[in-house]
């Protein structure tokens, strides 16, 4: 593995909750992040998991084909100790920034705050094709990336895709803008479960697991169960995205992909694969019912 602790350090301008360091490493600039004690003082957690949910994550999404940070694994040591961290490649640089939703619901309407309402995400997204004063070139369909990421954080349980952590990729030269690359899925995976807790999970539980799980958007004030909403197909937009994504979920290659991690258990390997199986079979069924496609 890498080891991040030789890396050339910068001072950190990265915001978000985790502890974290901003080092050069191979002339590449990656935001590592660290555990983060604070979140986790009531409780006697590893944040590898966190790490192992960042980089599994990031790395579906890429399998699947979505543009998407690069993640590596490593190791940093200090003061003695030896942690595995993620590092996240920097995908901006003097002629890309990146202007996350949060920031683009101010240049549509600088009165407007926002929490995570659906209604209010897709309102915003249908106000950012008109920012004609500033003149800006949408190259994307903002809706479609936007449900197509929905559904795959479904997929792997991301219960943090606020709208700090996704948004438009702008050239500053060009003004051309385009939905970023995804980034930050360090919530997806269940990552404040640790090895002896989930040797004690039965096949019920982890199936209600895979069923239970929440987005943080929200629909009428509640969060979205993404089975339960999935499954209703109420939403044209959600059901479209089905229809582009599922066909390029490969599952056999993502269970290699997390069979190839070698300093991860057996144990949260086979979760991770299981989990993930269940929702993938959620997606199936949904995929089939909205093309007719009968059971053989």
């Amino acid at each position: 593995m890498i080891d991040f602790s030789k890396a050339t350090e910068e001072l950190n301008s990265y915001k978000g909750s985790e502890k974290k360091k901003t080092l050069i490493y191979d002339n590449t600039r990656y935001l590592v992040k660290f555990p983060d004690p604070i979140r986790e003082k009531n409780k006697d957690i590893s944040y590898i998991n966190n790490a192992f949910s960042e980089y599994i994550g990031s790395n579906i999404f890429k399998i699947i084909g979505f543009e998407t940070q690069n993640t590596l694994l490593g190791i940093y040591k200090y003061n003695g100790k030896e942690k595995i961290v993620c590092a996240c490649e920097d995908f901006t640089d003097g002629n890309h920034v990146l202007y996350e939703f949060e920031n683009l619901v101010l240049s549509v309407n600088p009165d407007k705050r926002i929490q995570t309402e659906l209604s209010d995400i897709m309102e915003v997204i249908e106000e950012i094709k008109n920012l004609t004063q500033i003149n800006l070139v949408i190259m994307d369909n903002i809706k479609e990336k936007f449900w197509d990421m929905f559904i795959i954080d479904s997929l792997i349980g991301n219960t943090d895709r606020h709208n700090g952590n996704w948004g438009l990729l702008v050239n500053a030269r060009s003004n051309g803008a385009k939905f970023s690359p995804i980034y930050d899925c360090g919530s997806c995976l269940n990552p404040m479960l640790e090895d002896n807790q989930i040797e004690k999970i039965n096949e019920t539980e982890l199936k209600n697991l895979a069923i239970n799980c929440y987005s943080c958007i929200k629909e009428n004030g509640k969060k979205i169960n993404y089975m339960t909403y999935i499954k209703s197909t109420k939403n044209k937009e959600c059901n479209n995205a089905i229809n582009r994504v599922f066909e390029k979920i490969n599952i056999d290659e993502i269970n290699s992909f997390i069979d190839g991690i070698s300093c991860m258990s057996i144990i949260r390997k086979e979760f991770y694969k299981k989990i993930i199986y269940y929702r993938y079979e959620i997606l199936k069924s949904v995929y089939k019912k909205l093309n007719k496609i009968k059971e053989i």
